[in-house]
């Protein structure tokens, strides 16, 4: 397929790469040019602008930092909503509110009918290399699996959570409840730190115990437990402690339109907003396991 692909950042480098490897013909299309140098290099075509990015695109994928960033694509002063083919399928996978979504997906059908999906991930930066990402959608059902082809060179789950905005619901529910066992596996490790424990040796009791979680098993924070992992290398790469203050946020705007009690993600969101404004924002957000340390040490 031609596919038009905008974002091609630590997340979107590597998901247009798995698309060129499947032998799809992809368009890239960055602000950056060092990041859609990096796409070239991994086999994409670089396009000079939006509108070229999606000449004869038979798909169009965007992977963007917020609801503005997705916004301004499609409906900004130059948007590229109406240089899209009518017969194109659009595929948002960008990490954004519910509302700008349903918006999105509005505007797309209004004109001509064109479909559009929020497909936002799950999986970090290493799923995306492997393409064993989860992508959690919102639309129709046949339009959902009209992206199944695609989705699957990039991942190896999709689910289809309801139509357009519940991809995005169930993606900030999902990271809402990671920074809650994020902080607690930290917590805990710390806890067992101080009393004289090996980090490695209550990482393996709790994971064989009732408090085995995620955080403890694939994405250990603290250093030197588990290789391959950001804690592992001073918290370089992986998910941003930023991009976990935007999704708590998400989170508890949603909270806030349904009056749905969320105390433990308003006390993730505030820890990590401490965090973060400690300069961490650049770091993996595992990284608060930092947050926990003696401050003498």
């Amino acid at each position: 397929m031609r596919i038009a692909f905008f974002g091609v950042g630590h997340m979107g480098g590597p998901m247009a790469a798995n698309l060129v490897k499947a032998g799809h013909e992809v368009s890239a299309f960055d602000l950056v040019p060092a990041l859609l140098q990096e796409a070239v290099n991994a086999g994409a075509s670089a396009a000079d602008s939006p509108a070229r990015a999606v000449e004869n695109a038979e798909v169009v994928i965007s992977m963007l930092p917020s609801g503005a960033a997705a916004k301004g694509l499609y409906l900004g002063d130059n948007g590229i909503l109406d240089a899209i083919g009518q017969d194109s399928l659009i595929i948002d996978c960008s990490t954004i509110d519910a509302a700008t979504a349903r918006e999105l997906a509005a505007a797309a059908a209004a004109d001509s009918g064109r479909v559009m999906i929020d497909a936002p991930v799950s999986g970090g930066v290493g799923g995306a290399k492997a393409g064993t990402l989860t992508f959690i959608c919102g639309g129709p059902e046949d339009a959902v699996e009209r992206a199944r082809a695609v989705l699957e060179c990039m991942g190896s789950k999709i689910f289809r959570a309801g139509d357009n905005g519940a991809g995005q619901v169930a993606k900030i529910c999902n990271n809402m409840l990671l920074a809650i066992h994020m902080i607690g596996t930290a917590e805990a490790l710390q806890l067992g730190v101080d009393h004289g424990l090996d980090p490695k040796v209550l990482s393996d009791i709790m994971f064989a115990s009732s408090g085995r979680n995620w955080s403890l098993e694939v994405y250990n924070p603290w250093p030197g437990v588990m290789e391959g992992v950001p804690s592992s290398n001073n918290y370089q790469g992986g998910f941003g402690v930023n991009l976990m203050n935007k999704d708590l946020g998400l989170a508890l705007e949603a909270a806030l339109a349904s009056k749905s009690a969320t105390p433990m993600g308003a006390l993730a969101k505030s820890l990590y907003g401490l965090h973060a404004n400690a300069g961490n924002g650049g770091l993996d957000f595992s990284s608060i396991q930092r947050f926990f340390k003696h401050r003498d040490e």
